[in-house]
């Protein structure tokens, strides 16, 4: 299995409060970009055994072990104190090295399927109609085009993030 060093938390991280005190028994959810749905974490470049989700932070705020290492994917990290009050949610983070492709298109009101150029996944796309971010149940993927369920209006600013 190929991991990447993650952007976020990636080796010897410290997390804190919003008063600055260290997080301890802080927690991090992982999850597929854009979604809630659990993503894995390892705890070492050979990617053979998983972190919990979530991570509990150690009493100094810090992964156990020091490191968070990714798949080839794009996560949504969730930060909360350890009675579980939302810190912060960090979305669109890749596995370092790991760089997405944006396209961009205007919407003509008829217009449904949108051609990327490149093979892509639905668990690594990210589509913004107008700066808002689209469900992943408004399109759907066929080989490397994006199909719309209904067409993006005259004149509308899409953009498509994928890895």
């Amino acid at each position: 299995m190929s991991v990447n060093l993650s952007a976020f938390g990636g080796v010897g991280w410290q997390f804190f409060d919003n008063n600055g005190v260290p997080l301890a028994g802080g927690l991090i959810y992982t999850y597929a970009a854009g979604t809630t749905t659990p993503q894995a974490t390892y705890t070492t470049s050979a990617g053979t055994t998983a972190h919990t989700n979530p991570i509990v932070l150690n009493s100094a705020g810090r992964v156990p072990g020091g490191e968070i290492w990714l798949l080839l994917a794009s996560y949504k990290f969730v930060l909360q104190t350890s009675a579980a009050v939302l810190i912060a949610t960090y979305d669109n983070i890749n596995a370092t090295g790991l760089i997405p492709s944006i396209s961009n298109f205007t919407g003509d009101g008829t217009t449904v399927s949108f051609a990327l150029g490149n093979a892509i996944s639905e668990n690594t796309t990210n589509v913004y109609i107008n700066g808002v971010y689209q469900q992943k149940n408004t399109y759907a993927l066929s080989g490397s085009n994006i199909v719309f369920s209904t067409a993006p209006p005259v004149t509308s600013s899409i953009e498509v993030s994928f890895t």
